[in-house]
Formats: structure tokens, sequence, C-alpha cells
């Protein structure tokens, strides 16, 4: 079995294994999760090392593993491969499932399912990432909905089940379009094919109102799962009444999937449709930016406030990817979504450690928590600058990058607009941070809280290093991906 296959079939390995286990020996659970988890974590690791050193001066693929014939009567094949856009995202996958892991140990009720779950969502996100056949990244793609919808319907808040029927009608919604997209493709193939490095070379040669449809159809599944404004409005709800650990993949991972998408299939694979929508690709990049951070600003919940901010951090991933001749740009677009990845997948791993120990996320009724949990408190404030894009952190990057590239070839108002988004991200964040930290603490309501343990530290520190490394020295994973990035931009000049 090759790494890539390994990376899916450890963590399904895992899921079975926790279901044959004894649902009352908590601790075994758990424990076998943490390990089936930190397995695939251990080999995207090295996975980013050995593909830094042999393969990131190259635009091919690695690692391949097919194509092997599956289905062979519609040619459905076993295919998969990674290249610069898809290693650091099998890292920031691997991390974050196993931090997550980590973190619902404090899980009490259904454990054994919960794991289970929890393991088989890993499952599909990895799928995602290494597929090559539409078949399998389809597969995969819908794999993810069962799981988050029980974690979410399960063991989230108190709307949990009209979240997790919201966050599921949507994405099945989407995927849909898909896989109308996916069958025009096939049929319009010669000989019929699914697999996408092949369709990537033919999409362009497709009459103009087909590639319109298809790219069209794409970009509603992927722009739900981003989420691009209009289509944000499950992402609120999921985020709040979904668990802690549930919240940090969600963020951290799928709604990356949505951008990874797009750079894979739709923008390579249709450039005159892109050329075409480019400039409304990035009005809505912008309308996300500015609105996200706007209702951000009016939030009274901490959740709530971190999950807007996603929809603003995200908008600008589409400004970036509206700028399609630009290098500097779609460079940013990856920086973004690691970066937020990691900011974003701590905020909500600390939002949660406070809830833990207060029952409650309104920011109204805190105040001078730094003097009681100082070390908490340092965290949270680090993760809160990152957020708002400060000068040697992964969020100033990629929002310079983004910036320096979208000026450069889009609609130089669009960009100036787009900016004020770091200043409302400014605002909301540091807003939270006086209200929650600052000012007279209330030792009658809060003097039973206890500072951050060493289980929660162990959890954010990896988060914190990898903030500052990208920040203060984003060489090495630029390096990574600019090969890969310089032939997605030559393939969306055909």
């Amino acid at each position: 079995m090759g790494i890539l296959s390994s990376l899916i079939f450890i963590p399904l390995l895992g899921m079975i294994v926790v279901m044959l286990l004894p649902k009352d020996n908590k601790w075994a659970i758990r424990w076998t999760a943490t390990v089936f988890s930190g397995i695939p974590m251990i080999q995207t690791a090295w996975l980013t090392w050995d593909y830094f050193f042999n393969y990131s001066g190259s635009a091919a693929m690695a690692y391949m593993e097919g194509p092997f014939a599956w289905v062979p009567s519609l040619n459905i094949e076993y295919f998969l491969g990674v290249d610069g856009i898809s290693v650091p995202m099998l890292f920031l996958t691997g991390l974050l499932s196993c931090i997550s892991i980590v973190a619902s140990f404090n899980i009490q009720t259904r454990v054994k399912e919960y794991f289970a779950f929890f393991l088989l969502l890993e499952v599909g996100m990895m799928g995602v990432f290494v597929s090559l056949d539409f078949f399998l990244f389809y597969v995969f793609w819908e794999i993810m909905l069962v799981p988050m919808y029980f974690l979410i319907g399960i063991w989230g808040g108190p709307r949990k089940e009209y979240a997790a029927i919201k966050f599921f009608l949507y994405t099945l919604f989407g995927s849909i379009f898909m896989l109308v997209s996916i069958l025009i493709l096939y049929f319009t193939a010669e000989p019929h094919t699914l697999n996408i490095l092949t369709l990537i070379q033919s999409g362009s040669t497709l009459p103009y109102t087909l590639q319109m449809v298809c790219f069209i159809f794409f970009f509603i599944a992927f722009a739900i799962k981003v989420p691009v404004w209009p289509f944000h409005t499950w992402l609120p709800d999921a985020h709040v009444e979904a668990p802690t650990a549930v919240s940090v993949i969600l963020a951290g991972v799928l709604l990356k999937m949505g951008t990874y998408a797009m750079l894979r299939i739709s923008w390579p694979m249709f450039p005159e449709a892109l050329r075409s929508l480019s400039f409304w690709i990035a009005v809505l990049g912008v309308i996300g930016i500015i609105y996200g951070a706007l209702v951000s600003l009016a939030q009274k919940d901490l959740k709530k406030l971190v999950a807007y901010s996603s929809v603003s951090h995200m908008g600008f991933c589409m400004l970036a990817l509206a700028a399609v001749s630009s290098a500097q740009a779609i460079a940013g677009c990856m920086f973004q979504m690691i970066s937020h990845g990691l900011i974003t997948g701590a905020l909500f791993l600390l939002v949660g450690v406070l809830y833990d120990r207060a029952h409650t996320r309104e920011i109204a009724v805190f105040g001078g928590l730094g003097s009681k949990l100082p070390v908490y408190t340092g965290i949270m404030v680090f993760f809160s600058m990152a957020a708002l894009g400060l000068p040697g952190m992964s969020g100033f990057i990629s929002e310079f990058m983004i910036f320096i590239g979208a000026f450069g070839t889009l609609n130089k108002v669009l960009v100036g607009i787009s900016v004020l988004g770091v200043v409302l991200g400014a605002t909301y964040m540091l807003r939270m941070v006086q209200r929650v930290f600052l000012g007279p603490f209330d030792m009658a309501k809060w003097g039973g809280l206890t500072d951050i343990n060493l289980r929660e530290i162990i959890m954010v520190v990896p988060l914190m290093i990898l903030t500052i490394w990208v920040g203060v020295y984003p060489k090495p994973l630029n390096e990574l991906m600019s090969a890969t990035l310089d032939n997605l931009i030559n393939l969306m000049a055909r």
C-alpha cells in the first residue's frame, strides 16, 4: 500500500477498531482514536518534508498510485496523487485532526460513536486531497457529509438538529450541481473518462457555453463549502452548535476544500469561463470580506464572532482566486488557506477552553479575565493578533501577498474596498480582547475559573509555532508550492 492510500485506510481501520472496543472503556476508545489519527499526522509531516526536498521543483504529480481500473465498464479508476497545493492541505488535515481528537477527550456521551465518526470524517478529508479521479473525489466529498451531520446533530448545542440539517441540505444541494458537471464532462470526453488530469487538458477545448455551464455548476458546489456570500448562512449555525473539535475541523479543513477544489478542478479546466466571470468572483469576495467583518463586529457570542470572521477571511481567498494571472495572488490564497486553518482552528479551541469552564460564550458577561487566567489570556491575545494580520504572523503574509497580486490585475476600487476588511478585522478582534480580558474582574462570578491546563496548551502550541514560522520565514512554504502554482497559472492562461 502506498503512502497516499495509507492516509485514507489507516483512519478507516481506526474507525473499525474503535467500533469493536467495549463502549464502557472510554479511555481505550480515546487513545485508540488518537493513535490512528496520530499516524497519518506523522505521515503527512514526512510527506511534506520529502516533497519539499525531492519534488517541489516539478509541477508533476508525486507519489502517484494508479490509475488502476476500478469499474472498467465505466472507465472509473482508483487514481491518487499529490502536488504543491495538496501536500500542505494534507499536513494541515493530519495536524488538525489529531489535535481535534485530543481536544475531544472531555466528550462523555456515546464516546465510541463520536470517535468512530471523527475518524470517518478524516477518511473523507484525506481522500478529497489525494483523489485524481472524479468518481473517487465525489465519493470522498460526500463521505464527509455523514459523520459531520451526526457530530453536529448528536453532540452539538441546543439547536443542533436544525444546524446539522441545514449544513447537510446546503452541501448536498451543491453536490448535485457538481455531479451534473461531472456527468457533462464524462459524456463529452472521448473516450469517456473521469480522470481529472485528462479532463483538465480537454476542458479548455469545450464549446464556450458548455464551459460556462460546467464552471458555474462547479462554482456553486465549491462556493457553498467555502462559504462564499450569499451561500454562507449555514456556517454560523453549524459552528455555534458544533462541539469545539468539530468547529476546528469545519473551519480549519472543510472550508478550504471549496477553494482547493476551485484550484484543482474548475480554475484550470475552464479558463475562458473563468476569465469571463473573474470580475464577479472578485465582487463576491469583497462582499464576503466586508459583510463578514461587519457582522463579526455585531456579535455578542465569542464563537459566532470567530465563525463570521471566517466568512471575511475566506473572502480574501476569493479575491485572490479572481486575480487569475497573478502568481502572487494565487500563492497568497494558498497561504491564507493554511494560515486561516491554523489561526481559526486555535481560536475555536480556545473559545472551547473558556466555555468548558464558564458554560457561556457571551462576551458581555466577562471582563478582566487577564488577571485571573494569565496564560490563557496570553495565548488568546496571540491568536487574536494573528487573526487581525499583525506583521510577523502568518495572517499578515497571506493578506499582503493577496493585495499585492490583486492590485496589479483586478479593479483597483474593489481591492481598495477589500483593504477595509483588515481595519474592520482589527476592530472586532481588539474589541473582543478588551471586553473579555481587560477592565475590572468580577471575583464573585468568575473567582472559581481555572487557567488553561497542560493538555489544552499542548493542543495549541504546534499551531502557535507554525503561525510564527510561516509569518517570519514563509520561503519554504512558497518554494513547496511555486512550481505547481506556476503550472496552474499557465493552464488558466490558455
